[in-house]
């Protein structure tokens, strides 16, 4: 179990976001996002806005990608790239709706001297895959089943020089990794073990015997979409339950509201990179 008395330090971190300034449910490729239900872009902007000020208020450093017209979904930044140890694995997006997101993402990394390397294969950034510089010396999570290809898993592993652990995806209203299974600190993630294959569930429980295990509650709540320093966990404020977790665990929940995002299919990890250098 968790031990509730160890100390947990939050760490600094570099994010990447962008603004929802032109957010919309134009089209449908998750089964969250319904083209007939009205999305209000202002209160989208002021919720993003205050994701972006909490994170500052915790104090880490936000970059921010400038938005572009007719990319409604760039404000997930978190699906454009991948990036460990200063070496970015970029993104392929599976719908072509989204395909000129990655160019935008590859600029920014370009311009500001990261060493980008392009993929061949399908694969959404972050979206899914999250990395944990702590656990067994440094392991990346991988998720496949609905947009990423499991040769990205491979190919990333060769771009960043990490080792890649391959987790199944089953349910397609989980259809990215993050928005099943999120790090919570170095070394340890929580998740929900519905979303994924029996035998990817043993694989989590024995590489993370810690783990903080999330309901379907938790889930549906994108609760587990969320951004943790290492004590710090930013989460959709839908989440109580999982929020309840966190904090028996012994670290502390900060909850806020995105209800116009997750419209989109995403809450807080969607809308965030972490920028690793």
């Amino acid at each position: 179990m968790v031990t509730v008395n160890q100390q947990r330090v939050p760490r600094k971190r570099t994010y990447l976001m962008c603004s929802p300034e032109h957010f919309a449910v134009e089209y449908a490729i998750n089964p969250w996002m319904d083209v007939t239900a009205p999305v209000d872009a202002e209160l989208a902007v002021k919720q993003w806005d205050r994701l972006r000020e909490t994170l500052v208020g915790l104090g880490h450093e936000v970059h921010l990608l400038t938005p572009e017209r007719g990319l409604p979904d760039m404000v997930f930044a978190a699906n454009g790239a991948f990036v460990v140890d200063g070496t970015v694995y970029g993104a392929q997006f599976k719908h072509e709706q989204r395909t000129a997101e990655a160019a935008a993402h590859r600029a920014f990394y370009e311009e500001n001297g990261w060493r980008f390397v392009a993929p061949s294969e399908t694969n959404e950034g972050e979206g899914d895959f999250a990395y944990l510089p702590d656990a067994h010396g440094g392991l990346i999570l991988a998720g496949h089943g609905f947009r990423t290809e499991l040769a990205a898993h491979a190919e990333a592993q060769e771009a960043l020089g990490r080792p890649v652990v391959s987790l199944r995806l089953i349910d397609p209203r989980f259809y990215h990794l993050d928005v099943a299974l999120a790090s919570i600190d170095d070394e340890n993630i929580v998740y929900y073990p519905g979303a994924f294959s029996a035998a990817s569930q043993k694989v989590l429980a024995q590489l993370f015997p810690d783990a903080v295990i999330a309901d379907d509650e938790d889930a549906l709540a994108f609760g587990l979409n969320l951004v943790s320093d290492g004590l710090n966990v930013v989460l959709n404020s839908e989440a109580t339950r999982l929020a309840g977790k966190l904090k028996a665990a012994g670290y502390h929940p900060v909850p806020v509201e995105l209800a116009e995002l997750k419209k989109g299919g995403g809450s807080v990890k969607c809308c965030i990179a972490e920028l690793r250098h």
